[in-house]
């Protein structure tokens, strides 16, 4: 791929990535998966721990919300989370190709840092601690994923436009986003809320 992470199709090519943010009940952790071609957040899951779990249901997610990703692109780094046997079993359950980055190569998956970085900055960042998993989450979803950036953050690489008005192909639509509904994050440090299929982890259901 030499770094070019771009897709002239929606479902073409994926790159997923997780963050971190420390909270005073804990570390919260949300991997997402981006859309190359309109840079649209198309699926993501929020934690209390960072197991291969989350990039399970996160894949689950993305799949449940476009309906058909087979022979989609899924590009990630080579951290434990992202090479485990259960991610290699949720791809090929959903018809789906898991391309790596290179060992030490921080810059094979620069792209998400377009969204990760004005995420911290802009967000995480304007508290010193949050009290609880369950406000940066709402700040997270509610706050950057929903509103700001997809509906208000122009993009260079989209013509200057906002991923929510650009267009993709008339073969793959973009579904319509009801409004977000949250279930509460466990206060343990040591759970996390499985993927049930029926609840809405974002302004898609899931």
């Amino acid at each position: 791929m030499k770094r070019l992470f771009t897709a002239s199709e929606a479902n073409q090519l994926w790159l997923t990535d997780l963050t971190e943010h420390w909270t005073s009940s804990g570390k919260l952790y949300c991997c997402t998966i981006k859309d190359a071609c309109s840079n649209r957040i198309v699926g993501y899951s929020i934690k209390s721990t960072m197991h291969a779990d989350i990039v399970v249901d996160v894949i689950e997610h993305a799949v449940a919300r476009r309906g058909d990703a087979a022979g989609s692109i899924l590009h990630a780094d080579r951290g434990s989370q992202f090479c485990s046997q259960a991610i290699a079993r949720a791809l090929r359950r959903n018809d789906t190709v898991r391309l790596m980055g290179r060992v030490q190569s921080a810059a094979d998956n620069a792209a998400m840092e377009s969204f990760w970085s004005p995420l911290q900055r802009n967000v995480l960042n304007q508290q010193r601690r949050w009290a609880s998993r369950q406000d940066p989450r709402l700040a997270i979803v509610v706050t950057w994923i929903e509103r700001r950036y997809h509906r208000q953050r122009e993009q260079g690489a989209l013509g200057g436009l906002t991923p929510s008005k650009s267009r993709p192909p008339r073969n793959h639509p973009w579904p319509s986003w009801p409004k977000p509904k949250l279930a509460p994050i466990p206060s343990s440090d040591h759970t996390s809320t499985p993927y049930d299929g029926k609840t809405s982890l974002s302004g898609v259901e899931d």
